[in-house]
């Protein structure tokens, strides 16, 4: 069964920046479209970014195109997120999954976005 386990969360200022990391226990990483998804307080899940198994593709929600950017190391089986300009209207927990969802969730890394 695929592990996936996030870290790189914590508190910022608004227009602060973070860098997510997920790590992913199979290689099968490597051959998986991945994705970071987030959840707000009393919000359902939403999907943040998308990056094709080679990493030449990248897909965005709306709300962080331009200052988020989705990679990968398929070598080491890490995703990554870098997260710029942050907003309070990021606060959330964020996690990676492949881009169905359809993997078993890791607990998530918390992103706190206030002053």
């Amino acid at each position: 069964q695929v592990q996936l386990v996030e870290s790189g969360g914590g508190l910022v200022q608004p227009g602060g920046s973070l860098r997510l990391s997920c790590a992913v226990s199979e290689s099968i990483f490597s051959i998986v479209p991945m994705a970071w998804y987030r959840q707000a307080p009393g919000k359902e899940r939403e999907l943040v970014a998308r990056i094709s198994r080679g990493g030449t593709t990248t897909n965005y929600a709306d709300s962080v195109k331009g200052r988020f950017t989705i990679s990968r190391d398929n070598a080491k089986n890490t995703l990554y997120l870098e997260m710029n300009s942050l907003k309070p209207e990021d606060t959330a927990v964020y996690y990676c999954n492949n881009y169905i969802g359809n993997w078993s969730w890791g607990q998530g890394t918390q992103v706190t976005v206030s002053s």
